[in-house]
């Protein structure tokens, strides 16, 4: 069935009772959404995405009581998480419940669980009364989608429905939190939640390694390569000096000198603001990917703390 855009959550919800696949909004990314506890509707996502079956799901549920039933226990220091960020972009990596399909987790004793805080995915889960599993709404690798126009540009003839929710708010994807049996904290994905404020709430995180990419992921998103448009993407420290500028698509925080010399630039704010940056990210990599004249991207990372973190992993990534 061909994607529509639509508002229609109870339209929505019986199309996930049903074993469909239903793109929808949440204050991250668009995710591309199947009942989590049905085991060939979440196949469906992997095929619709031509996602790796190594690379694991976010769960996505309603209500705090929904994580006990896809969760055998709740370490030490995740209650206060939950208290302090739910909902919204935060995930954690908790000992999951047999009723959790393997294709859900990678084969991993782990289940990734999050409540979206986005008004539209909550309407979604209360009304279907069931767990979502969600990745973004992309095809595997690519940018991630913060509109549902950028939904329907990749998945709109290998979806059911699109529900619009408007641009994503935070835009970028969570971040990943690994919750150990001991209460140790393990940052495996930077996003939506700064570091600093997890620290602030939980104490030190510790960070790991970035994953290769043999085996099962322990999240998503930690492939070495990610988030990745058409054009070559390069990290550099200065836009002086580029060969080739008029072929050169310029991504920067803030405003740069001598706009006219590239083939386009963009500015994911103008005051220089993390969050604003953050939510204008994908978009613009979009925009510059779209763009016949940028045969390359030029970005300069941001500084590195805050929601910094995350754009930074994200270009990375992009860049590999």
């Amino acid at each position: 069935m061909s994607a529509s855009i639509t508002t229609d959550v109870v339209r929505a919800a019986e199309v996930i009772r049903l074993g469909g696949l239903v793109a929808i909004p949440t204050e991250t990314v668009y995710g591309l959404a199947a009942h989590a506890l049905d085991p060939q509707a979440v196949a469906r996502i992997f095929e619709a995405k031509n996602r790796p079956h190594f690379d694991p799901l976010i769960v996505h549920v309603a209500r705090r009581e929904q994580v006990e039933g896809l969760v055998t226990r709740i370490p030490e220091g995740a209650e206060a998480l939950m208290e302090r960020f739910w909902p919204g972009p935060l995930t954690l990596v908790l000992p999951k419940r047999e009723c959790v399909p393997d294709l859900v987790t990678a084969g991993l004793p782990s289940v990734a669980i999050r409540i979206p805080d986005h008004p539209v995915a909550q309407d979604l889960l209360r009304t279907s009364g069931l767990p979502l599993a969600a990745p973004s709404a992309n095809l595997f690798g690519r940018v991630s989608p913060t509109t549902p126009q950028h939904v329907a540009e990749q998945l709109a003839d290998r979806i059911d429905l699109i529900l619009d929710g408007g641009p994503c708010r935070v835009g970028v994807e969570s971040t990943i939190l690994h919750v150990g049996d001991d209460g140790r904290l393990t940052m495996l994905r930077p996003g939506g939640v700064p570091l600093e404020s997890i620290e602030a709430v939980a104490g030190l995180v510790a960070m790991p390694d970035r994953a290769s990419h043999e085996g099962a992921q322990l999240a998503p998103g930690m492939l070495p390569s990610h988030y990745a448009p058409r054009a070559l993407v390069t990290i550099v420290d200065s836009f002086e000096g580029l060969a080739d500028p008029g072929e050169v698509g310029v991504l920067s925080l803030e405003p740069v000198r001598e706009p006219g010399r590239f083939a386009a630039v963009e500015v994911l704010s103008a005051a220089g603001d993390l969050a604003e940056g953050a939510s204008n990210l994908f978009a613009a990599m979009r925009r510059l990917d779209a763009m016949a004249d940028v045969r390359r991207i030029a970005a300069r990372l941001c500084p590195e703390r805050g929601l910094g973190r995350a754009i930074n992993d994200r270009l990375r990534r992009a860049a590999k």
